[in-house]
C-alpha cells in the first residue's frame, strides 16, 4: 500500500472528495519485491489510484507473491520455516523516497492444513552502496510458519515406532520355530518402504539430514543388527556337537556372568540341586545289593563284577556317610560306576560260562559307553542352547534400551517438539 501527496485543483461545483485515476496517468514509486521468484518479477495487478481532496493518494495493488526462500529441513517434520519478503524502491534512494513500514495485518489469514502461521514481523533497513552517499531503505517482512505434524506422525512416525518394536520380538521368538530370520528381514523391508515414502515427501537437499531420516536410518541399523544377532543366536542354538566344545571364556562370560546378571537358570538345575540337598534315603548310596537268581554264576573267590550303568531309580540302595560326595560326583559327571558282586572289571572267575559272560560284559560296556556318549552330546547341545538363550535375552534388553533411547533422543531433540505434539495431537 502506497500513500503520497498529489496537488489537485478542486472543482467548486462538484461535491467529490475522492477521485480515481488509472495508475498510468499518475506517478507512483517503483516498489518491488527484491527476492521475487515470479516470471514477470512484478506480480502485482495494476489498479486505479485513489486521490482525495487533500492530495493524498492511495495505491493498493493486489498480487500473489512468489519469493526465493531458504528451506531448512533439519528438524523435519517438526521444523519451523522463516521466509523473508524484502520490499523497496528499485531506483529511488532515501533522499527521494521516504519508505516507512506498517505492521502486517494477518486477521484475514485462512488456516492451512499443512502450515500454521506463527507471526509476520517486519523491520525497516537502510543500506549504503559504494556508488552513492544516500541510503537505500527497504522494508523486510519475515513470514514465520510451523509445519503441522499430525499427518506425518500418524502416517510415518507411529508406524515406524511400531515396526521397530516388532524387531524386538525377534529375540522373544523361539529358535526352534524357524521364523526368527524371516521376521527380522520382513521388518527391515517394511522400514525400507517407509524410508522411500519419506524420501518422496522431503525436498531434495544435501544441506542437512532431516530428523525423520535420522530416526529411520537409526531404526534400520537397529533392525539390521538384530538380524545379525539372530544369526549368531541360531549358530549357537544349532551348534554341531562334533564341532568342538564351548571355549572357556564363552562359558565363563555367557553361562556364568551374563546368566547371573539376567537371572537365568539352566533347565533342570533346580531339580539337580533339590536332589542333592534332599535328605531322603534314596538320595545317595554306598553299596548295591544285587540278588542273583537261581542258576546264575556265583562268586567263589570274592571277586567283583564291574558294570557301569546310569539308571538308579530301580535299584534299592541304602544311605551312608559318603552320600554327599557321591551326589557331587553325580552332578559333576552325570554317571557312576557300581561294583556288583560276581566278577572283576578285567576278568571273571573261571568256569564253563566264561566266554558267554565275557561277551555279555563287552556288550554291557558298549551299551554303557553309547549311553555316556549320547549323554555327553546331549549335555553339550543343551549347553550351547542355553548360551543361545542367554544371548537372546541379553540382546532383547540391550536393543530395547537402545530403541527407547534413540526414539526419545532423536525425536525430542527438535526445538519445538513439545509445542508441535501439544498443538497437533491434543487440540
Amino acid at each position: 500500500m502506497f500513500r503520497f501527496k498529489l496537488i489537485s485543483c478542486l472543482i467548486q461545483f462538484a461535491p467529490m472528495t475522492n477521485v480515481r485515476f488509472p495508475d498510468s496517468q499518475i506517478w507512483k514509486p517503483d516498489i518491488l519485491l527484491y527476492n521475487s521468484a515470479d516470471e514477470r518479477f512484478d506480480a502485482t495487478f495494476h489498479t486505479n489510484v485513489l486521490v482525495n481532496s487533500s492530495g493524498a493518494c492511495q495505491y493498493l495493488p493486489p498480487g500473489i507473491f512468489k519469493s526465493t526462500c531458504y528451506i531448512d529441513v533439519r528438524w523435519f517434520p517438526f521444523d519451523l520455516q522463516r521466509c523473508d519478503l524484502k520490499f523497496g524502491s528499485w531506483t529511488y534512494g532515501g533522499w527521494s523516497l521516504d519508505l516507512q513500514m506498517i505492521d502486517a495485518d494477518i486477521t484475514g489469514y485462512i488456516a492451512n492444513g499443512e502450515w500454521d502461521l506463527v507471526e509476520v514481523p517486519g523491520r525497516r533497513n537502510e543500506k549504503f552502496y559504494d556508488c552513492c552517499k544516500e541510503p537505500y531503505p527497504d522494508v523486510t517482512f519475515t513470514v514465520v510458519m510451523r509445519r503441522r505434524t499430525l499427518y506425518y506422525g500418524l502416517n510415518l512416525l507411529i508406524p515406524c515406532v511400531l515396526i521397530s518394536t516388532l524387531a524386538l520380538l525377534v529375540f522373544l521368538l523361539p529358535a526352534d520355530s524357524g521364523e526368527k530370520i524371516s521376521l527380522g528381514i520382513t521388518v527391515l523391508l517394511s522400514l525400507t518402504v517407509f524410508m522411500l515414502l519419506v524420501a518422496e515427501i522431503m525436498p531434495a537437499t544435501s544441506d542437512s539430514v532431516p530428523l525423520i531420516a535420522q530416526y529411520f536410518a537409526t531404526t534400520m541399523v537397529i533392525v539390521g543388527l538384530s538380524v545379525i544377532a539372530t544369526v549368531w543366536v541360531l549358530q549357537y542354538h544349532y551348534h554341531d556337537p562334533d564341532g568342538g566344545t564351548m571355549p572357556k571364556w564363552t562359558r565363563v562370560v555367557l553361562l556364568n556372568w551374563c546368566a547371573w546378571f539376567l537371572r537365568m537358570k539352566r533347565p533342570g538345575e533346580d531339580r539337580v540341586r533339590s536332589a542333592c540337598h534332599n535328605k531322603q534315603p534314596h538320595s545317595s548310596f554306598s553299596s548295591v545289593d544285587l540278588n542273583i537268581s537261581t542258576g546264575a554264576v556265583q562268586s567263589t573267590n570274592g571277586n567283583l563284577l564291574y558294570i557301569g550303568f546310569r539308571g538308579m531309580d530301580a535299584i534299592h540302595y541304602a544311605t551312608s556317610p559318603d552320600s554327599g560326595m557321591i551326589c557331587s560326583r553325580l552332578v559333576a559327571t552325570g554317571e557312576e560306576d557300581v561294583l556288583l558282586p560276581g566278577a572283576q572289571a578285567s576278568s571273571v572267575s573261571s568256569g564253563p560260562g566264561e566266554s558267554e559272560l565275557s561277551k555279555i560284559l563287552d556288550e554291557v560296556r558298549y551299551i554303557a559307553k553309547r549311553f555316556r556318549d549320547q549323554d555327553e552330546e546331549e549335555s553339550m547341545c543343551n549347553e550351547w542352547k542355553f548360551a543361545a538363550s542367554v544371548i537372546d535375552r541379553l540382546c532383547l534388553m540391550a536393543f530395547s534400551l537402545f530403541t527407547i533411547l534413540c526414539t526419545i533422543g532423536i525425536l525430542m531433540s527438535a526445538p519445538n517438539f513439545v509445542e508441535a505434539i501439544s498443538k497437533d495431537f491434543f487440540t
